[in-house]
């Protein structure tokens, strides 16, 4: 069976995490990363990363010709890098490339590019990409249904040094018709990767959906299932959530 080639953006301490499952993974091969500083040029990842073959080659974002896509094709591009990395692959569209974006926080600009390639090819954007959280996100909604008149609290905890409100609790406040400014609840301690917990109240009983990462590698191994999933789908958006919501409905397993 052919390995599904991709491209990665982003080489920071969740990309590097990310690339290393990628690089795990028998049913990929890594042809190159970009990154935004010129750390490594033309180093491999994959040595980077203590594996003892040349797989991965280093590239700055600046020395990416205009031809670059064509020259080092890949199936699909993986990116965890900022919101301005769309203007630099947009094109690779135009040569088929699959895209799978799970960038937290986009400028509105960059985001209607990343949509506008939806007409080129098949795009998945899912800001929290983990295959948990998404499979949470649905449980809430349904479980929401079943018991439309419980009280409803979103509780998110992360790392001491993380200031803003987490995206993906605001997502879930979203789905379940929240105000998030009265239903989020931060607690923000130690070193915690990410933890997401939906407390549902009722008179003589509460249901509690908890969601936590333990390792940023978490969200490697949802971009693998984004990835596996995106290369047989026709041009479109996509998004972790709607495909949850498929295997729901048809009792497909997740993992």
């Amino acid at each position: 069976m052919k390995k599904i080639s991709v491209g990665m953006f982003g080489f920071g301490k969740t990309g590097k995490l990310v690339t290393r499952e990628f690089l795990q993974s028998p049913d990929f091969y890594v042809s190159w990363v970009v990154r935004k500083s010129h750390n490594d040029n033309q180093k491999f990842a994959s040595r980077l990363l203590g594996f003892e073959d040349d797989r991965g080659e280093i590239f700055s974002i600046d020395d990416i010709s205009a031809n670059f896509y064509e020259r080092i094709h890949t199936d699909v591009i993986i990116d965890f890098s900022d919101s301005k990395g769309v203007c630099s692959y947009a094109s690779a569209a135009y040569c088929g490339t699959k895209i799978v974006s799970a960038i937290s926080k986009y400028e509105p600009d960059d985001l209607e590019l990343l949509k506008s390639l939806k007409s080129r090819t098949s795009v998945l954007y899912s800001p929290n990409i983990t295959l948990g959280i998404n499979v949470l996100l649905i449980a809430g909604q349904i479980l929401q249904k079943i018991a439309p008149h419980a009280d409803i609290e979103i509780v998110e905890e992360h790392f001491r040094d993380k200031k803003e409100v987490s995206g993906t609790a605001k997502k879930i406040a979203k789905a379940l018709n929240l105000d998030e400014q009265q239903h989020i609840n931060s607690i923000r301690v130690g070193g915690i990767v990410g933890r997401h917990e939906i407390i549902f109240g009722l008179p003589n009983q509460t249901m509690r959906l908890v969601h936590e990462s333990f390792n940023r590698a978490a969200f490697g191994q949802g971009a693998i299932f984004a990835a596996k999933w995106l290369i047989d789908q026709p041009e479109g958006q996509y998004s972790m959530e709607n495909i949850i919501a498929e295997m729901f409905k048809q009792n497909v397993p997740v993992y």
